[in-house]
């Protein structure tokens, strides 16, 4: 009995919030990726992601996940096993910079479909999965502060609530990924990221790591705009 009511709470159809609603939301998570203050503290929620899509992919294409680790500066490294080339190396070396845009399109989708309730709970479903795989303090600290945030709004506000918080978490996922992919290029002009995941492909395709920056900004930017014309368009 206990079982079937939170399954129907986690089930229940919200209503998609009004446009004013939307957009107050997509300002709140612009702020949070556009202020400089703000972004040191948001960017680990991309980490998060981004980590997470590397582990994701890794297990869907047979490789072994080893551990994830996180890092004080936001930055993450995802170690698994398998064969150190072919294909499914690449897609898990792909995932990350692709991965929160996606993320935030799949948000943007449930949202829209009028499932905010389900979605913050599918969210608290993968952060507990992503714990399991977690091997550092810095990184075990992190995932339970988003989880708690996370939990915390799912648990205490009303549905119309719920679904503002949903909404930003979603618009927050879409802008945030293609800051991180222009923050990857200025890095690797700077020449203070010479293994980073462009770097790698590039090395495992023999396909130059400019490309593969490029395509991460325009699977993100797709999603963005996507993802904006589900929730206003």
């Amino acid at each position: 009995m206990l079982l079937d009511r939170f399954w129907e709470r986690v089930t229940a159809v919200v209503p998609e919030p009004a446009t004013s609603v939307l957009l107050g939301a997509a300002a709140v998570a612009a702020l949070l990726v556009l202020s400089p203050a703000l972004w040191r503290i948001t960017r680990n929620a991309v980490t998060i992601a981004h980590e997470g899509a590397h582990g994701v992919v890794a297990l869907i294409s047979g490789r072994r996940l080893s551990g994830i680790r996180l890092h004080s500066d936001t930055s993450g490294l995802t170690v698994s096993s398998g064969r150190p080339t072919g294909l499914g190396m690449v897609l898990t070396g792909a995932a990350g910079y692709v991965g929160p845009g996606l993320f935030g399109l799949g948000a943007a989708a449930l949202l829209a479909a009028g499932h905010a309730i389900g979605l913050l709970w599918a969210l608290l479903l993968l952060l507990a999965l992503l714990l399991l795989q977690i091997r550092n303090w810095f990184g075990l600290w992190s995932v339970l502060v988003t989880g708690v945030v996370v939990f915390a709004a799912t648990w205490w506000l009303p549905p119309p609530g719920q679904a503002a918080f949903a909404a930003v978490a979603a618009w927050f996922l879409l802008l945030a990924a293609p800051k991180a992919v222009v923050e990857l290029q200025r890095a690797r002009r700077r020449r203070s990221a010479p293994d980073s995941d462009a770097d790698q492909l590039a090395r495992l395709t023999r396909v130059p790591a400019l490309v593969w920056v490029g395509f991460f900004f325009l699977v993100d930017v797709g999603a963005l705009a996507l993802g904006a014309w589900w929730l206003v368009g």
